[in-house]
């Protein structure tokens, strides 16, 4: 038989297959047994992401069981023991059953830093407004909306000097020199929310024998009411009714403040309490009346401020049912005092209908006795006095004899003159004027610069932190897709990995 014949070289073949058949039957081999093995591996990575997943829901399932304090770390650890356990079983619903543990009461959730929500006026207004004292707003710093909120209202003081008329020549001397439809956006707050509705006049039972008739005797403008705007009630989280005072400017008002003997407030009818006492030149210019006035300041500025304050507040309850309000009352130096008069006045007669009656005094005196700071305590009177430690104003009347008398002193301590609310001390000083509400508010602005300063500097911290655990987690993730890139990857083809 010939080499050539067909069926020696069939034989042959079929004995020796050629070496290039032999290589194609080894690559289809192993590519079977590589195909095998990733298959295997490829389920269990299957496996092990499932449960996982398990885990985790079953955790989301039982978290409000189980708290989120860092004091419930055990508990947790034992609930993901049990959930690994369940779900290795393979049921979702048989983790979370078996994972579910007792729940703790009396533990607060803690939520995590990114999903805290920043705190508003409207979320906090009767801290804002004194409901606690204050407490923890105060110290170890003031706390920012509360800073935001005095800032505010020291705005509005300041707008009563900017438009108050100090021009000899004009016509509108010592009274406001624009009408109250735009007051406040000709002293430059138009957006300040608040809509004038009525100045307010005071006139002062004295005279200055050597000034001109003008300027003693004589109603002047020393303030004004107002009320927030919708969009301002909105931000605010309730309706607000404002009540601005200046402070003092006249020969007349000076003298007024000069009389420091106590009197009796005598300011309810029905109540007189004559232990309650005042200082004299306070109430003097509280209580009289210059029917004289050409800017329509009838009666005495009490007459004026209980007549439109209480209409206020009747017709916020007719027009809006059910809306919160608050009256404050805001001042400077002398205005401070005709504030805090006028805040125990609203509330000894129970004209401010349960609202709360909040004063932000800016640099202002002692008005009253120990007896007129218990009555202001027990009728729910607060007041937030932001004073410079160096301003000599805030120490008056009663320099020598006031809340802090000890000693063989002590019993008259009672008759003394005492500060009313809580102190916001501000240490600053400035020889162009120490009491002036400008300084007062250029301070504050300043400290809430710093803070915010500070506050920069910690997000900024925080954020490299978390940067720092964000990179982490991201090695961490690279590290777990290189090794699902070794095993051919969740979803991937593994004949891709095969050229």
């Amino acid at each position: 038989m010939r080499a050539s014949d067909p069926q020696v070289i069939s034989r042959a073949l079929y004995k020796r297959p050629p070496r290039a058949t032999m290589q194609h039957s080894s690559l289809l081999f192993l590519s079977r047994r590589l195909w095998s093995s990733r298959s295997h591996r490829l389920t269990e990575s299957r496996r092990s992401l499932m449960a996982l997943a398990a885990t985790k829901a079953a955790m989301a399932a039982i978290g409000p069981q189980c708290g989120g304090a860092t004091a419930q770390r055990v508990l947790r650890g034992r609930c993901r023991a049990r959930c690994v356990a369940a779900a290795a079983g393979g049921s979702v619903a048989a983790a979370a059953t078996a994972a579910a543990c007792v729940p703790v009461e009396g533990v607060a959730s803690v939520p995590r830093r990114g999903a805290r929500r920043a705190a508003t006026v409207a979320g906090m207004w009767r801290q804002v407004q004194g409901c606690d004292d204050w407490e923890g707003l105060l110290e170890p710093a003031v706390h920012p909306v509360l800073r935001g909120e005095v800032a505010r209202y020291g705005e509005l003081v300041d707008a009563c000097y900017k438009a108050f008329d100090l021009d000899p020549a004009s016509r509108r001397y010592l009274n406001c020199k624009y009408g109250r439809e735009r007051m406040l956006e000709e002293v430059g707050m138009a957006a300040a929310g608040y809509e004038v509705t009525r100045y307010i006049y005071a006139a002062p039972d004295v005279t200055v024998p050597t000034m001109e008739p003008s300027t003693s005797g004589r109603g002047r403008w020393i303030g004004y009411v107002a009320v927030s705007t919708d969009e301002m009630t909105r931000r605010l989280g309730r309706r607000d009714v404002l009540v601005s005072f200046r402070g003092t400017v006249t020969p007349a008002e000076w003298m007024a403040n000069l009389m420091s003997s106590l009197e009796p407030a005598r300011l309810d009818p029905c109540d007189p309490r004559p232990d309650v006492k005042v200082e004299s030149g306070f109430l003097s210019l509280y209580t009289s009346a210059d029917r004289t006035c050409r800017f329509g300041g009838a009666g005495s500025c009490r007459e004026q401020l209980l007549r439109e304050v209480s209409r206020l507040i009747d017709s916020c309850a007719k027009d809006h049912p059910g809306e919160d309000v608050s009256v404050t009352l805001a001042g400077h130096s002398m205005g401070s005092a005709l504030a805090l008069l006028f805040a125990y006045d609203l509330a000894e007669l129970g004209l401010n209908r349960g609202a709360p009656v909040t004063v932000f005094s800016f640099g202002g005196p002692r008005v009253g006795n120990a007896a007129f700071k218990a009555r202001c305590d027990e009728l729910g009177v607060k007041a937030l006095r932001v004073a410079n430690v160096h301003d000599p104003i805030t120490k008056l009347p009663g320099i020598f004899l006031n809340e802090a008398t000890t000693g063989v002193l002590r019993p008259w301590r009672g008759s003394c003159y005492t500060h009313v609310g809580v102190e916001l001390a501000l240490d600053f000083i400035k020889v162009g004027d120490l009491a002036s509400v400008r300084d007062h508010l250029h301070r504050i602005a300043q400290e809430r610069r710093e803070a915010g300063a500070g506050q920069s500097g910690a997000r900024r911290r925080r954020a490299r932190q978390g940067d720092g655990v964000r990179g982490a987690a991201a090695r961490r993730r690279g590290a777990v897709a290189g090794r699902g890139s070794a095993d051919g990857g969740l979803g991937a083809d593994p004949r891709a990995n095969l050229s």
